[in-house]
């Protein structure tokens, strides 16, 4: 499918994982910042083409096991304002050697553990936690950020406390959250985490609610989203 935001396009269609939500949270929610920036899982490059929009200083690159997906993602980015500041490459994040570190790692990683897997390997890639264990995310990214780093997930709600504690583990401090609900009368369903490499942090949380009564994003929804949908 073809997904047009306000300075760019996104096709998914031979991608295993498709735009969704999660993804759009987690390009718009990630703080500012220059630098190097690598996304982990980058599908169909949806959330590097969001920092790329945002970051005029950053050098950017995305990472996935899935070839078409990285295709994919490349033509994306080619089409883009950014392609001369945009890198993505087929491997596996868990070894790859980058030959650098960064200053910032952004993630939609897989995180279903529980559920049978898909039957279509490229998608259970995509989806189920087998691929990239959090644990695994969490202490090489530690390793791949510089001093002062910061590492940015979306993860579902029951994963959040286990996460932290891996990333703790290996140095790095967790300095914002924010808890997101579909609708008010609905529990916690995903949380954004951001990390910084460094002994200590100050630590905001807040909650964020997608949808009103009517169906409708919420105010806070649209401000954070503002910059990207087309319909605001």
């Amino acid at each position: 499918m073809s997904f047009r935001f306000k300075q760019f396009l996104i096709e998914d269609h031979r991608c295993a994982q498709k735009v969704g939500t999660d993804g759009v949270l987690l390009g718009a929610w990630t703080a500012v910042s220059a630098g190097d920036v690598l996304d982990v899982g980058s599908g169909s490059g949806l959330v590097t083409l969001m920092m790329a929009q945002r970051m005029p200083e950053a050098r950017l690159w995305g990472i996935d096991i899935d070839a078409d997906s990285v295709e994919q993602a490349r033509e994306n980015a080619a089409a883009s304002p950014w392609a001369d500041r945009i890198c993505f490459e087929e491997g596996d994040f868990t070894c790859f050697d980058f030959g650098r570190q960064f200053d910032a790692i952004v993630s939609n990683p897989p995180f279903f553990e529980k559920a049978l897997e898909c039957p279509d390997k490229r998608r259970a890639a995509a989806r189920h936690s087998s691929a990239l264990p959090l644990q695994t995310l969490a202490e090489r990214s530690g390793e791949l950020l510089r001093e002062g780093g910061r590492l940015t997930v979306i993860l579902p709600y029951e994963a959040a406390t286990d996460f932290i504690f891996h990333c703790q583990t290996t140095g790095l401090t967790l300095e914002r959250r924010c808890d997101i609900k579909t609708v008010e009368r609905k529990a916690v369903r995903r949380c954004l985490l951001q990390f910084v490499k460094a002994h200590t942090a100050t630590y905001t949380a807040e909650t964020l609610t997608l949808l009103d009564a009517d169906g409708k994003r919420t105010a806070e929804h649209e401000k954070l989203t503002k910059d990207y949908y087309l319909d605001k």
